[in-house]
């Protein structure tokens, strides 16, 4: 099983709000997600970035890749 960390949009039309989560990459965007590891709110000045750290470690060690877009947020949150 492939693991990803990716986005899962949330929010309303024009209003977008995003989980960062841990899923099986054939898995769809929105579909069920093993775990929330935090969320990506861009609609805000500065953006906020909450990213859990100990569940962030626990699924970097099982295996899981994050997508260019979760990485990019890493590098801002400073993780």
């Amino acid at each position: 099983m492939a693991l990803k960390l990716r986005l899962t949009r949330m929010g309303s039309k024009k209003r977008p709000f995003y989980r960062i989560v841990a899923i099986n990459s054939a898995t769809r965007r929105d579909g069920r997600a093993l775990e929330i590891i935090g969320y990506y709110n861009p609609m805000t000045e500065p953006p906020d970035i909450k990213i859990d750290p100990e569940k962030l470690k626990k699924w970097m060690d099982r295996g899981a890749k994050p997508s260019n877009t979760v990485r990019s947020l890493l590098k801002k949150a400073g993780l």
